[in-house]
């Protein structure tokens, strides 16, 4: 046997690998099913509300929900809780405003809709580059949750291995069933999420004690106990359970237990301000990230072009109530693992990268074989089972969603608008294996970075570029095809700017420390030091970036109002008027003999 596989644990493996094989064969039963363009795209417009809120729900879930919010709550304490809080706030904003009205107009695409809306060609374009922006933007963490769980199955597997492995397979899985060959797989990985984040938090806190006494060591110093004592028990005399010493790179309790914590004054406080003056700092980062959370859930392509798998409007207005219920009931979970983790677990504050917090998820189940033999060996392997569905589901639609902009936009409408169906869903298939390659060459350079904070910037370039266009173009009839370009692409494209330096400053700073080589961008982390409000608004633009893309869009479109499309009054009518009035259209369908679309 080699010395990988000698150190690999049975159980984790097993489970592992049927949660692998149930979505590749299910994947393959589907794709049979998936025989037009519309299956492909929008898996034939008849997803009923129950199967579409669990694959919603599913595939949002993603690495950032299952091993990205435990292991911030690890790492930086109570500012953390925001992710989880935000992250299903947004679908109360998709509910009241976007849902139904994008339904009503029918599209294949977001892109679909931002032509149809200005009948402008052009637009599309603008809107096809942003959902790759986005799209990538998000798949790298997804890679990062495969490379850290794959290096915890099998110690000793370099990061990169992993990410190339699960990313294969789920390319492979798209690329033969599309949309309608998903929607079954994401359902089922929904309710596998839950099993598998929820079991073993029952018995860890049924054997450790539950989430208050967990979370009071960190608001009081336990009392000492004999070294003989089981690590974690619950003691008669204490109302804290017993935690080891916390190494130099965790937070102190003051901080991890604060709302100004250290995810939030991180930039203050390298700025080296006093405790009282980086509040200010840390409400700014606060209000910014919870824009960035709400609207952007409300401008995730991904998440989006689902609601064009619904029957009518109304179907996905009652499918967005239900991923509230359902993603709301899984996020109650995640928080207590980084809580018992912090007390349980705290060497993985020492590690960096794939080693760190990010696998707190799957580590922490493991210590339950010191009370019970292979009973942490086999729940260790339901988390890492349910660490697989998380990436891979929310992989699979971000790939889906990508692969329709090249397939259907780019390739179906501005390269070959006179091209077959049938050529499309060839294409869609080339597009899979393409973006597929490269979503797994940007995966392999993030390892430094941690999972929740990667999808947190995809986030807020949704929030400054698609949620400004969705929400204004399907409420105000006064917008303009060049006011909301305009001001998609410069709260887009801004917001992107600043991440992308931010994010490299980190990636190449975290590498040199580790390496011990120069740090090449020394002047721009002295810029980040010197003026930390600066640094927070480029690392969380959404504060500045959605109010700006707004402003643009009505003061131009105030400006352009000669060129407001001459049909507003009936494609307002279509938006918002009741399905009964009959006159909802599926627009698609209603252009696809035209030539030139």
């Amino acid at each position: 046997m080699t010395p990988l596989l000698a150190a690999v644990d049975p159980w984790i493996l097993a489970f592992s690998l049927i949660t692998v094989i149930i979505t590749v064969a299910m994947g393959f039963r589907s794709a049979k099913s998936s025989k037009t363009a519309s299956d492909f795209f929008v898996a034939g417009r008849s997803v009923s509300v129950g199967w579409n809120a669990s694959a919603i729900s599913g595939e949002y879930l993603s690495a950032a929900s299952f091993m990205g919010v435990a292991g911030m709550v690890m790492s930086v304490g109570y500012d953390a809780l925001w992710y989880p809080v935000c992250y299903a706030c947004g679908y109360l904003f998709l509910l009241l405003f976007i849902a139904g009205p994008l339904r009503r107009f029918g599209a294949y695409t977001i892109p679909d809709f931002a032509e149809g809306r200005y009948d402008s060609p052009v637009f599309r374009k603008i809107a096809v580059i942003f959902v790759m922006f986005i799209g990538f933007f998000y798949t790298m963490p997804q890679m990062k949750g495969a490379g850290t769980t794959l290096a915890y199955i099998f110690p000793g597997l370099p990061y990169w291995a992993g990410v190339v492995l699960v990313g294969a397979v789920i390319t492979l899985n798209v690329a033969l069933g599309g949309m309608k060959g998903i929607t079954l797989v994401q359902a089922v990985q929904y309710w596998i999420k839950v099993f598998a984040i929820s079991v073993p938090i029952f018995v860890l806190i049924s054997v450790y004690g539950h989430y208050g006494k967990q979370l009071e060591v960190n608001r009081s110093t336990p009392k000492p106990v004999p070294a003989v004592r089981a690590m974690g028990e619950i003691f008669p005399d204490s109302d804290s359970a017993l935690r080891k010493p916390l190494p130099e790179k965790a937070p102190s309790d003051e901080k991890w237990i604060s709302p100004f914590g250290t995810l939030t004054t991180k930039a203050a406080a390298k700025a080296g301000l006093k405790i009282e003056e980086q509040k200010p700092y840390s409400l700014l980062y606060t209000y910014s990230l919870i824009i960035a959370l709400v609207c952007g859930t409300a401008g995730l392509p991904h998440i989006l072009v689902r609601f064009y798998t619904n029957p009518n409007g109304i179907a996905a207005k009652r499918t967005t109530m239900w991923v509230m219920i359902l993603i709301g009931v899984f996020y109650v979970f995640p928080p207590i693992f980084g809580v018992m983790g912090r007390n349980l677990l705290p060497e993985l504050y020492s590690g960096v990268g794939a080693k760190g917090t990010d696998k707190i998820v799957l580590e922490l189940p493991h210590i339950l074989n010191e009370r019970v033999p292979y009973l942490g060996s086999i729940l260790s392997g339901i988390t890492c089972a349910g660490a697989f569905a998380a990436f891979m589901s929310t992989f699979s639609g971000l790939l889906v969603s990508m692969t329709g902009a090249l397939a259907h936009d780019v390739y179906g409408r501005i390269l070959r608008p006179k091209s077959t169906p049938e050529q499309r869903m060839r294409m869609f298939k080339y597009a899979a294996v393409l973006i597929g390659g490269v979503a797994i060459l940007l995966g392999m350079q993030v390892e430094a970075l941690e999972i929740n904070f990667m999808v947190g910037q995809a986030f807020a370039i949704a929030a400054a570029s698609y949620f400004p266009l969705l929400f204004m173009s399907v409420w105000w009839r006064g917008m303009t095809q060049k006011g909301a370009a305009i001001g998609m692409l410069s709260g887009g494209l801004l917001a992107l700017l600043g991440i992308t330096l931010t994010s490299v400053s980190d990636i190449v700073l975290k590498s040199s420390q580790t390496n011990g080589t120069p740090n090449p961008l020394q002047g721009l982390e002295g810029f980040w030091m010197a003026n930390p409000a600066i640094r927070i608004m480029c690392e969380q633009p959404a504060i500045w970036a959605v109010p700006l893309a707004i402003t643009l869009m009505i003061i131009i479109s105030k400006l352009t109002s000669k060129e407001v499309p001459k049909d507003i009054r009936m494609k307002m009518l279509v938006l918002h008027a009741p399905e009964q009035l009959g006159l909802k259209q599926e627009y698609i369908q209603e252009h696809q003999g035209t030539p030139g679309h």
